[in-house]
């Protein structure tokens, strides 16, 4: 699992029918300081985040696992809201 803040919303209107009615977002990967790993990821939502949301990102298979995402074809979904990230 990753953390993530959303940073807009992406629109396909054609696209592979197991995506029809899912919400995609772009994310932004970010480390606990909240400094951009890896930049512009699509992502699954399953949880209703919006844009400036930090996030918790499942990719891989992990990502087709919650009932929203399985059997589609997605590489990253968005798992949870995060209200608090403590480090030492």
């Amino acid at each position: 699992m990753r953390l993530a803040r959303i940073t807009g919303t992406v629109t396909a209107t054609v696209k592979q029918p197991a995506l029809t009615g899912a919400k995609l977002l772009l994310a932004d990967v970010v480390d606990s300081k909240g400094s951009v790993l890896e930049a512009a990821l699509v992502a699954a939502d399953t949880c209703g985040a919006g844009v400036g949301d930090l996030v918790m990102l499942a990719q891989g298979s992990a990502a087709r696992m919650p009932t929203q995402t399985s059997g589609a074809p997605v590489d990253a979904a968005i798992i949870a809201i995060i209200d608090r990230v403590t480090t030492t």
